[in-house]
């Protein structure tokens, strides 16, 4: 099963508390069949927040693996089939877990926007390489809202300020972006096969974290394919790249917003107002205290 670009109407789905994060049907529906996943040694899996760079690193990674052997791939397979969401479940349209079963690539590449202790415990287990990708929050924050106005799988948006208290509150799908982030930046204490990126990092120099990610993945690409890589997942190439940009999703209306909208470090600017970003910057303050990481809001 796979999406098709007939556009359909899915109701907006609830919130509820799952396991103490805060889910909804269409990414818990297919828990006890995701759980049993069966992950290969070499299978990669790329971990992030919503929102935060997935289809970037998923757009690299390809292009890095069969971006010169499978060229036709780039031109007839959209990323999302190349690189398959674990956990979405819509009964009868996709199940990303079967997608993921039957990808005939080697490596599979996955996503998922698990909380760390959400994965599949075969991917431990077979010391799968995993990439995690974080986002400084408050850009997370505006780019989650505009794609919660355009994507009918996700709950409904309302009103910004509305959406600012949601996030600083966790209620949001997939949970508190505090906890993930944190959650998944102390795994990598424990499990050297990690390796922690960050949004900012990518924007500033991207050549630069596809060469620290070669090196984590072990790959040694000619200046050739790099230089092709970089030029490839350009933000503007990315957006006007049908096989990319998700405009052949039949529940995202991009005549609200697009799901590449901007890819900009600061755009938060433009959303927050001057007591939010206090409100903010507070809460912060709080819920970071204990923590290593550290985000950067401007470049």
């Amino acid at each position: 099963m796979s999406l098709n670009p007939e556009k359909v109407t899915v109701p907006r789905p609830e919130l509820f508390d799952f396991h103490g994060v805060w889910m909804a049907p269409n990414f818990t529906d297919n828990w006890e069949n995701v759980q049993k996943f069966e992950a290969r040694p070499d299978d990669i899996l790329i971990a992030t927040y919503p929102k935060a760079g997935t289809t970037w690193v998923s757009y690299i990674l390809d292009l890095l693996y069969f971006g010169q052997t499978s060229p036709e791939r780039q031109t007839s397979i959209p990323i999302y089939e190349r690189v398959p969401f674990m956990e979405l479940f819509i009964p009868g349209k996709v199940s990303g877990k079967d997608l993921a079963d039957n990808l005939p690539t080697t490596p599979r590449l996955i996503k998922t926007h698990f909380p760390v202790q959400f994965v599949p415990k075969t991917f431990w287990e077979q010391n799968c390489r995993i990439i995690y990708v974080a986002r400084n929050g408050k850009d997370n924050m505006v780019s989650y809202f505009h794609f919660d106005t355009m994507n009918s799988t996700q709950p409904e948006a309302g009103t910004w300020n509305n959406y600012f208290q949601r996030f600083i509150q966790g209620k949001m799908m997939y949970g508190s972006w505090y906890d993930h982030v944190r959650s998944w930046w102390k795994k990598k204490e424990t499990y050297p096969n990690l390796h922690y990126m960050f949004y900012e990092d990518l924007i500033e120099d991207t050549q630069q974290e596809i060469d620290k990610l070669c090196s984590f993945l072990g790959l040694s690409p000619s200046a050739e394919i790099t230089e092709m890589v970089v030029s490839g997942v350009q933000f503007d190439k990315m957006k006007n790249n049908q096989m990319a940009n998700y405009s052949n999703v039949p529940f995202m209306d991009f005549n609200i917003s697009h799901f590449m909208r901007k890819g900009k470090v600061g755009d938060w600017k433009n959303h927050f107002t001057v007591a939010q970003n206090e409100e903010f910057d507070d809460d912060y303050k709080k819920k970071m205290k204990d923590s290593t990481l550290q985000f950067r809001n401007e470049i």
